[in-house]
């Protein structure tokens, strides 16, 4: 394994409308790790990922992603980070006007992609690797929630990102669509991307192990692995 973290965190301190919500964070993360991150609603679980991709600012502390010093990142490097991100919202964020193949056109035209046949590859790529080959004409309203999921998925991976972050993916799903969203994401892993997962389902954790750290009372624990 590479001895150089993709994310380092030391003495971190984050707030938010002028309140702590964690302070003292030490976090690392390395390729192919699997890393969830528990706790109870408000307890700065999103936050946190906030960080990661440049919504918000470390208050405090030295923070590393991929290279960038968050501490010092300009406005103009944030959509270079981020290139290089995957992210994963609970509430999908797919534009709902157009079709699923649409949606990935769209994002991949948006980070620079430009010839026509490599971009029909790179979706076609993509929506088999989810299992949702067929479903490309599909408007977002004409898919399940899981099915949903595995497209925000689809997009997640589109530039084949080093890290990706998965904020509550199973949150709106039941419980067996949970398991094979988490099973997915378990693959890309292996496959090579690194992967936070924020989640409140603690059975996910004996079902695919993982690293495991807690968000409470504003400090983040690494607890060991599941």
């Amino acid at each position: 394994m590479d001895e150089t973290p993709l994310i380092r965190y030391k003495g971190v301190e984050i707030d938010q409308q002028a309140l702590c919500v964690l302070h003292d964070v030490d976090f690392e993360l390395h390729k192919g790790e699997f890393v969830y991150i528990i706790g109870k609603v408000g307890s700065g679980k999103s936050t946190l990922l906030k960080t990661i991709y440049g919504e918000l600012d470390i208050a405090k502390g030295e923070a590393t992603v991929l290279g960038y010093d968050m501490k010092k990142l300009k406005q103009k490097n944030i959509s270079e980070l981020r290139r290089k991100l995957g992210i994963v919202f609970q509430d999908f964020q797919l534009l709902i006007d157009r079709t699923v193949h649409d949606n990935l056109e769209f994002v991949l035209r948006a980070t620079g992609w430009r010839q026509r046949q490599a971009i029909e590859n790179r979706i076609a790529e993509v929506l088999e690797r989810v299992g949702m080959e067929n479903k490309g004409y599909k408007m977002p309203n004409e898919l399940s929630g899981g099915e949903q999921q595995r497209i925000v998925i689809a997009r997640a991976i589109l530039n084949s990102p080093d890290i990706i972050l998965a904020d509550e993916p199973t949150g709106n799903l039941d419980v067996e669509t949970g398991r094979n969203i988490v099973e997915l994401l378990k693959e890309i892993c292996n496959q090579g991307s690194a992967i936070i997962m924020t989640t409140h389902n603690l059975h996910l954790l004996s079902e695919y192990p993982g690293i495991v750290y807690r968000c409470e009372q504003h400090h983040l624990q690494r607890i060991g692995e599941s």
